[in-house]
């Protein structure tokens, strides 16, 4: 028995219209929340956490209700074609709502940032007014508090060693380390890269809390509309989310499922794919084109509807799968256990033996679950704060940073074929463990690497970070196989809602962890975070004993009747 690859990548065009609004919302949404309200890393990660609360409810809720679905288009078909159609609708207006926002703290930003101007002043929220110098300075003090200010042990490491010799790379943000101007291939003046190392990123902080304090705070009302209308998509995005994902163990036999995840992982990529071309053009086009980034996506998902709708007759799938699991003999329901009877005979398996493994399976379940929590914890850390990690730490433009998000994409994506035979090869657990391990000494690499902003990190972070990407494919492709293992049936879209309740769950808590990690002790102490939270999901799935692969059953029934010769 094979897998049929090309039916199995049709039925991923649905998922790849759920990876095409979350790869673009992980990206653009935190930088949105940071340029046009300027939160702090704990309040930005407590709101990317609130609305992975609501999909925490939602997801069982609307897997359950799919199962028990009956339609002539299927069971998960009408929640995918509603629930695109209604987010499309509602999504463009996410960045309409912070539009007149975004405006006013771009303007204030400007006028903080730009301190080369003759005769400089600016005034805080306070009252306080300085020079060029007088903002330098104070930022300089601040950082003795919060190093995102200005962290003096970076400086000291690279022989800036007091006051004076801040101020001489902030006041001459135009001359090189060597005396000579800093200009581009034109001979225009730009930025060196000793003041986008030391001083820069201070700088861009300290503007954000000013966009907090002097326009958020005293106008709360567009946060709070932006709050509501985000609140909607959410919602719309939960109803249709969990029967995309069950379809494909609807139609997949159970030996072949952790290969036909790899297909649909493949899927979602070409739609992470999509978004990561959308944000990243524009936002090399335009820094702050939100509202064009959140329509292009919004015509992406329209169009793989279609070719869903084209591609997929889900109840011709699912009769098609049920017809080749009779003639191999297998079943994707549980299988009770059987004992052997003197003569050989297989026997129905006693009742204590039956709930003996049952309880083994729970435990099982349980085990997987928690530890695809802890993953999440670890991992989700990370990709809801990379925009403003690669921003505000390494000083990175945004649409540089959607380009090395980008790559890891693409890198990432060519090893869904094998990772899925690995799979069949060592099995479901041994390999989630293996992209674990990768994911732990990636964000080790990062933390002590390419924690500050040099002329290297930006290289050594993408290699690290490409790594990483590698083990979540290995961990992604096998961990929602392990879970649906255990189900039936009838059961795959609730248990497939239990997955994301556990990856949901982390998500919405996670960010939130993060942002008070990143605030208390500086934003490189991420990615020591994750790597805590990623050894504990390998602690924990070392313990489970159910849901590996199945072996896969004989080609024929000729070879079943010979199978014990």
């Amino acid at each position: 028995m094979k897998l049929d690859y090309k039916k199995t990548l049709k039925v991923g065009t649905a998922f790849a219209i759920v990876m095409v609004f979350w790869a673009a919302y992980d990206f653009v949404v935190p930088l949105l929340l940071e340029n046009a309200y300027g939160l702090s890393n704990t309040m930005r990660g407590l709101i990317m956490g609130l609305d992975n609360l609501l999909s925490l409810f939602l997801l069982p809720l609307f897997g359950k209700f799919s199962d028990k679905t009956v339609t002539k288009y299927g069971k998960r078909t009408p929640y995918i074609v509603i629930g695109t159609l209604v987010t499309v609708l509602l999504m463009v207006f996410v960045p309409v709502s912070a539009n007149g926002q975004l405006k006013e703290a771009t303007a204030l930003r400007n006028a903080i940032t730009n301190t080369t101007a003759v005769d400089y002043s600016y005034t805080d929220d306070k009252g306080n007014t300085y020079d060029a110098e007088g903002l330098y300075t104070m930022l300089y003090n601040k950082g003795y508090e919060n190093s995102d200010f200005c962290d003096h042990s970076y400086l000291k490491l690279n022989d800036i060693d007091n006051l004076e010799d801040y101020l001489d790379v902030a006041l001459n943000p135009y001359i090189n380390a060597d005396g000579t101007p800093s200009e581009d291939k034109n001979g225009d003046p730009v930025y060196s890269a000793r003041y986008n190392n030391f001083v820069n990123s201070g700088l861009n902080t300290f503007a954000s809390t000013q966009v907090n304090n002097k326009i958020t705070m005293e106008k709360p009302a567009s946060l709070i509309i932006y709050m509501v209308v985000l609140l909607l998509v959410l919602i719309a995005m939960a109803t249709f989310r969990s029967p995309a994902v069950a379809l494909m163990p609807d139609v997949t036999p159970k030996p072949l499922r952790s290969q036909a995840n790899a297909m649909i992982n493949l899927a979602g990529g070409f739609g992470g794919a999509l978004a990561f071309i959308i944000y990243t053009v524009v936002l090399l086009v335009n820094p702050s084109g939100y509202i064009m980034i959140f329509g292009l996506v919004a015509a992406s998902m329209l169009a793989l509807l279609t070719a869903f709708l084209f591609l997929v007759k889900e109840n011709k799938l699912v009769n098609e799968c049920k017809l080749l699991c009779e003639e191999y003999g297998i079943s994707n329901d549980e299988e009770e256990p059987a004992a052997k009877s003197t003569n050989g005979e297989l026997l129905a398996g006693t009742d204590s033996e039956v709930r003996k493994l049952k309880k083994a399976k729970m435990v099982s379940f349980v085990l997987i679950l928690a530890s695809i929590f802890m993953w999440f914890m670890g991992y989700n850390a990370i990709s809801s704060n990379l925009s403003i990690y690669i921003t505000k730490t390494l000083n990175l433009s945004p649409g540089l940073g959607g380009i090395i998000s980008g790559v890891s994409m693409a890198i990432s994506a060519i090893a869904f074929i094998p990772v899925g035979y690995l799979a069949v090869k060592i099995g479901r657990r041994k390999s989630i463990i293996i992209g674990f391990g990768l994911a732990i000494a990636a964000f080790l690499l990062i933390f002590i690497f390419a924690g500050n902003p040099s002329a290297y990190a930006m290289y050594l972070f993408t290699a690290f970070y490409l790594i990483a990407g590698f083990g979540l494919i290995i961990a992604n492709v096998n961990t929602f196989p392990m879970v649906v293992e255990l189900s039936s049936t009838d059961t795959v879209g609730k248990y497939t809602g239990l997955y994301y309740t556990a990856t949901m769950s982390a998500q919405a808590i996670t960010p939130f962890i993060a942002g008070i990690v990143m605030d208390q002790f500086g934003n490189k102490n991420l990615f020591l975070y994750s790597t805590i939270c990623v050894a504990l999901a390998v602690g924990l799935m070392f313990f489970v004993k159910h849901g590996d692969s199945r072996a896969l059953p004989p080609k024929s029934k000729l070879e079943m009747l010979g199978a014990d010769d």
